[in-house]
């Protein structure tokens, strides 16, 4: 049973006459018959009682209209949902991120809601190890992360160039200065993230070569929990710069710089190389391309390979 052959079973039905119902739609009377035909050998009963002239329905023909007009109506409803989207005046947008990947997001939101109100937008918590994984299972239309994925999977674009700082609290030794050595760390006790990083290997194995001693007597769960606890006097941290700068305006962190560790990090946007991207994410990618031209700096939209 085919939705054309429900339109001409309905129009008829309205129009009152299989003449006038191929008028309204366009066709010629013997196709609207035809098309009557076929559809009456499928139910297995004649739907008009051909001895009437104004197409009178059969019990079966009555039967059959209620359904198929509920049919139809659900076919402009399908059609309207689908328009919004394109107009995105709905949809969803499902984006995967770690807790810091998230402030970069924060202002390229900001931007995107203001362009589209009516798209409902979750931003996903999860490890930034498996940001790929959900990605890639469809459980997010676009992922943040900062390290390299596999390209042949997915498709990778830079959209951020970050950096780690080493931060200390106002009242430390190197408060004042601008520059120390990596041997200066020696001493000093950094509070780190509980959970391990490509980054932060890179640190260590940088302050094992240097045969720099490192000592990390405090984990904790979360970047936030980290500048509050090196701020009350706690020991230092190496935290990337887009998590510090509201901190460093204020003074409550004061940032020093170790030649040696001046690690760039690259903020990736990810999504699934061979899936068509969902309306609602092909405008957040044009947001962040147009974002990218108004704050230059740091900001970057390039495509890896």
């Amino acid at each position: 049973m085919e939705l054309a052959q429900l339109e001409a079973f309905v129009a008829i039905i309205r129009e009152g006459s299989f003449s006038a119902a191929a008028k309204a739609l366009y066709r010629t009377q013997p196709a609207i018959s035809q098309t009557i035909k076929r559809l009456e050998d499928e139910v297995g009963r004649p739907l008009f009682d051909r001895a009437s002239r104004r197409g009178v329905l059969t019990d079966a023909g009555r039967v059959l209209a209620v359904h198929a007009e509920r049919l139809l109506n659900f076919r402009q409803q399908a059609l309207s949902a689908l328009d919004d989207v394109r107009q995105l005046r709905a949809g969803r947008l499902t984006l995967a991120a770690n807790e810091l990947t998230c402030l970069y997001l924060l202002p390229l939101l900001h931007e995107y809601r203001k362009l589209y109100p009516d798209v409902h937008v979750t931003v996903q918590r999860a490890l930034a190890s498996r940001v790929p994984g959900q990605v890639l299972d469809y459980g997010a239309d676009l992922g943040i992360i900062t390290f390299r994925p596999d390209l042949d999977l997915l498709t990778s674009i830079v959209v951020y160039r970050d950096e780690l700082a080493f931060v200390v609290p106002p009242g430390h030794t190197y408060a004042k200065r601008q520059k120390v050595s990596i041997e200066e760390l020696a001493g000093e006790s950094f509070v780190a993230h509980h959970v391990a990083s490509p980054y932060r290997n890179r640190v260590i194995e940088t302050l094992q070569d240097k045969r720099v001693q490192l000592q990390m007597p405090v984990e904790l769960p979360t970047i936030d929990a980290i500048k509050k606890f090196v701020a009350m006097g706690n020991g230092v941290a190496l935290l990337p710069a887009i998590a510090v700068e509201a901190e460093l305006a204020r003074k409550d962190l004061l940032r020093v710089r170790v030649p040696d560790l001046a690690f760039e990090r690259k903020l990736r946007l990810i999504y699934r190389k061979e899936a068509t991207l969902s309306h609602a994410a092909q405008a957040f990618l044009a947001v962040i391309e147009a974002q990218t031209a108004v704050r230059k700096g740091r900001f970057a939209f390039t495509a890896e390979r």
